[in-house]
């Protein structure tokens, strides 16, 4: 079989992928104090290795094989790939594509357990977090899963659409991140003010970050139209994010700060990240508004309530996902696969599917996160010693620092 252009562009669009964790440690490598940012650069590092190989040994299989309770695929049907391989090699491609995904939604966790995380925990937390609650999301999602049209729950309420993972990987990451900080606890420098070591640098993995996200929304596209239409939402999406937060700030706190500003710009790509092949651009704006405003203002009430995410994953992923997720309910383009939204004629059925798909994954992700990060916090324990808190994580779990000045 030959190579086409689809095959290319899914190659093209998983570098991009790939690429995007790096960005990740870029983005939050910069946030931290100066004494974690080696710890935290490692810890995004360390998932997409963790998450590679979870994926080829087993992690495809669960997310894809045959359909155990509608919860999660047989893992023994694509142990280390064999299968594939032998018998369906152009699928491999596409594999390779799906592996990154699992990447990058472990290390999203990672930035709001910053400064505390023991390094070795982290590492078992991310193989079972791919393995309990990421693998069998996607295949609820994206697979013969309850939430598909024949599932459990699709058959019911309808499927839900998520084009690129705004249930899989930013709603998944954004209720497992909440529940491991809780789960955690705050920080020994809790009430000392925390400011970014390297603001240069966090928005250097914005910008890798956006750059890649054209592969992470666009790489399944299937039509030119199709692929046109991603493209141009995921530019103006994160666009109007990142104005929104720039004119909160302004009008809140009078100068825009550009912490602010990039933060307002993923939350917008994490908002039309399941949306983005199923609206058209002037909703794209709308929902990138809806989502800078909601990330703010979610940072605000995280203040107000004192649980330690350190670097906002929650109101950036938790919040901007489940805002990108329901407002396809209202501004859905009716296509022979999918469902028309709300302003399109479509009534409520698809605004109750795209709920009920928020409210099974906000559920499932978190009970499961929760059970495993209990277990941890029993046996390897969660987070480092307090006193070696104040110290620097850097020092403590790599016996590095991220700048020598002599």
């Amino acid at each position: 079989m030959e190579l086409d252009a689809v095959n290319v562009w899914m190659m093209v669009a998983a570098g991009l992928v790939l690429l995007m964790t790096p960005g990740v440690a870029f983005f939050y490598g910069g946030m931290t104090r100066i004494s974690s940012s080696i710890n935290m650069m490692m810890m995004v590092f360390s998932a997409m290795a963790v998450g590679a190989l979870v994926w080829v040994l087993y992690g495809y299989g669960l997310s894809s094989g045959d359909s155990i309770a509608g919860i999660v695929g047989n893992p023994l049907s694509q142990l280390g790939l064999a299968d594939a391989v032998a018998n369906q090699p152009e699928t491999l491609i596409s594999i390779g594509y799906g592996s990154t995904f699992a990447m990058i939604a472990i290390a999203l966790i990672a930035g709001a357990v910053a400064d505390r995380a023991k390094f070795s925990t982290w590492l078992v937390f991310a193989a079972a977090w791919v393995t309990l609650v990421y693998c069998p999301l996607a295949f609820m999602v994206w697979g013969d899963g309850i939430l598909s049209a024949d599932g459990a729950i699709g058959s019911v309420f309808g499927p839900a659409i998520d084009f690129a993972g705004g249930t899989v990987v930013h709603i998944n990451a954004g209720i497992s991140a909440l529940v491991l900080v809780v789960v955690m606890g705050r920080r020994a420098r809790f009430s000392t003010p925390h400011k970014p070591h390297n603001i240069p640098i966090t928005v250097l993995g914005a910008a890798l970050l956006w750059f890649g996200w054209f592969g992470f929304n666009g790489g399944a596209a299937s039509t030119i139209e199709q692929a046109g239409l991603i493209w141009v939402n995921t530019l103006v999406a994160p666009a109007a994010g990142m104005i929104t937060w720039i004119t909160i700030e302004r009008l809140r706190a009078s100068r825009p700060s550009s912490i602010g500003s990039v933060s307002g710009l993923i939350a917008g790509l994490v908002a039309i990240t399941p949306a983005c092949a199923d609206v058209e651009p002037y909703a794209a704006i709308l929902i990138g508004i809806a989502a800078g405003a909601g990330a703010y203002f979610a940072v605000v009430a995280k203040n107000r309530l004192r649980y330690d995410d350190a670097l906002d994953v929650v109101a950036v992923h938790l919040v901007a996902g489940i805002i990108g997720t329901v407002m396809i309910g209202f501004f859905a383009v009716p296509t022979a696969e999918t469902a028309a939204g709300l302003f399109y004629g479509g009534g409520l059925e698809l605004l109750i599917a795209q709920i009920v798909a928020c409210i099974v994954a906000i559920v499932y992700a978190g009970a499961v996160t929760l059970v495993i990060s209990l277990v941890l916090r029993k046996t390897m324990g969660l987070r480092i010693d307090p006193r070696d808190e104040l110290d620097g994580i850097d020092n403590v779990e790599h016996a590095e620092r991220a700048y020598s000045f002599r």
